[in-house]
């Protein structure tokens, strides 16, 4: 502005404009970098204050300090939004003038360091404000979870290690699923049944609400009780044709890891289906017993589902005996899905070839072979 007057400093102007002209456009690069960042900030913040705006309690009062302190920055970060526009706009030309103005003032780097050094004085407030915007978020969830559901309830803590107590928990995922109720104390459960009977769902399902009722306050059940506990499975585990390693691999490798984890500091609830299935009966039976009865020691709480009826005699001590069980009528197989205490003594595998018309061939000598087998144990 002094050049009007002292036509002289025109010299000067002209040696320093190149110098920040070169300034500005390396500083493009820094502009480029916070302009999606710094609006996404602005416009966290404006949702805040939205929901400050309807809600008076005074818990959120230190919310409401970080906000305006954040409120304040807003003008400065003005810059950013007229970058990012520019920026998104590829192909138009950039208002020429403008940009003049800007480098030859250095508008550019003089203000979004300014911004930078006042965002990093209010890195506590940002992390409040974003936090308060979680949980916000989070909470509207579960909300609309809760309205979706037929009933919930949160979880009530149990200071015993080994007591569990569950009544009408059911499936999320099920469509008029059926609920269920079992009690355990100071033993595990161990769940026998038929195929199809609903032995593996039952088990996902108190996993799935010992899991979201510890993270989300939020139980598919009328009442669940229990410890808090971690939560480990082994239920859907595969052989990997690229590691080399057989479906008997895989388990062997999956179990040692929850053998390690039972022996740490922290409780733990297992859910296991049919251990040992990739081997034959005999030792399947003897690691079966082995290693439930392991993992059921140090406070941990296993459900373990088998079709093997001898581990029911040997786990008696450790565990209590469930079943799940089906009737068939008129040619067809009919669940209930409903828990029964006790040992299943019934068997429907060779009866589901039956009605699906395997030759009778077939049927005949599965039975003389099953039966024959049965006298033989």
């Amino acid at each position: 502005m002094l050049s009007f007057f002292f036509p002289q400093l025109w010299v000067a102007l002209i040696l320093v404009f190149p110098i920040n002209m070169g300034i500005h456009y390396w500083n493009k690069t820094n502009i480029y970098q916070y302009s999606s960042s710094i609006p996404q900030l602005v416009l966290m913040n404006q949702v805040a204050r939205k929901i400050l705006a309807n809600n008076e309690s005074q818990h959120f009062s230190n919310i409401a300090v970080s906000v305006d302190s954040l409120r304040r920055l807003i003008p400065q970060t003005s810059i950013f939004r007229i970058e990012a526009k520019l920026q998104s706009e590829i192909g138009q030309l950039v208002d020429y003038f403008l940009e003049l103005i800007k480098a030859m003032l250095l508008l550019e780097p003089v203000v979004l360091f300014a911004t930078l050094k006042k965002l990093d004085s209010r890195r506590e407030d940002i992390a409040t404000v974003f936090k308060f915007i979680g949980e916000t978020d989070a909470a509207l969830s579960v909300m609309a979870l809760r309205e979706r559901i037929p009933y919930y309830c949160s979880i009530t803590p149990e200071a015993d290690n080994k007591t569990l107590s569950v009544k009408g928990i059911y499936h999320p995922l099920l469509f008029n699923g059926v609920s269920n109720d079992i009690v355990l104390k100071d033993k595990s459960a161990l769940l026998t049944g038929s195929n199809m009977s609903g032995k593996t769902t039952f088990i996902r399902t108190v996993g799935i609400s010992a899991i979201l009722g510890q993270t989300l306050n939020t139980c598919f059940a009328s009442e669940f009780a229990m410890p808090l506990m971690q939560v480990l499975s082994s239920i859907r585990i595969s052989d990997d044709l690229l590691e080399d390693k057989s479906y008997y691999m895989e388990e062997a490798l999956t179990l040692k890891q929850l053998i390690e984890e039972s022996q740490g500091k922290k409780r733990t609830l297992f859910l296991l289906d049919e251990v040992f299935k990739g081997t034959n009966s005999i030792e399947r039976i003897a690691m079966s017993k082995s290693v439930l009865s392991y993992l059921a020691g140090n406070g941990n709480l296993v459900f373990v589902s088998t079709h093997d009826r001898e581990l029911t005699g040997l786990l008696s001590e450790h565990y209590e005996l469930y079943h799940f069980t089906e009737v068939i009528q008129e040619e067809e197989i009919v669940f209930d899905y409903k828990i029964k205490p006790g040992v299943l003594n019934t068997t429907n595998a060779i009866s589901i070839l039956e009605l699906n018309k395997f030759p009778t061939q077939i049927i005949d000598e599965a039975m003389e072979v099953s039966l024959r087998l049965g006298q033989n144990r």
